[in-house]
């Protein structure tokens, strides 16, 4: 797979980090300060697949968005994307798989089914991962 270069940088996130799933982490213009605690621990924080999920769907929501206007449809006002990440092991390495649960109320599954693969195809998250991490989209 050929890696594309950019072009234009449009934004750059930054984040300083401490304590890995166990620390903090701080946005450097200040909008972003959570606490960080393993999966499925009783720590006060969040963790690293939440963060990566609720990324990814907003993401994905503003890809449709995109693939929305260019098949000349209209968004549904409710639309959601409920991201489950998984973090699992195969052959004791770490890997993650990712089921985007799709809500478009109102839209024609065909219509639903066509907007999802081509936001599918936009998203930049989408793009990171293809080829590399499992990802199932599920129309509700």
């Amino acid at each position: 797979m050929m890696i594309t270069a950019i072009e234009k940088v449009v934004y750059t996130g930054k984040t300083h980090t401490t304590g890995g799933r166990n620390g903090e982490s701080h946005s450097s213009d200040g909008r972003l300060a959570v606490k960080l605690s393993a999966p499925g621990s009783a720590g006060p924080g969040t963790n690293p697949e939440q963060l990566l999920a609720a990324g990814w769907s907003a993401c994905f929501i503003g890809a449709m968005s995109k693939a929305a206007a260019e098949l000349n449809l209209t968004l549904p006002a409710d639309t959601a994307v409920d991201a489950e990440i998984d973090l699992g092991l195969t052959n004791n390495a770490f890997f993650l798989q990712v089921r985007l649960n799709i809500s478009l109320p109102g839209l024609d599954p065909l219509l639903a089914n066509q907007l999802t693969e081509k936001a599918h195809q936009i998203c930049p998250y989408s793009k990171a991962t293809r080829d590399n991490v499992a990802v199932t989209l599920r129309l509700l």
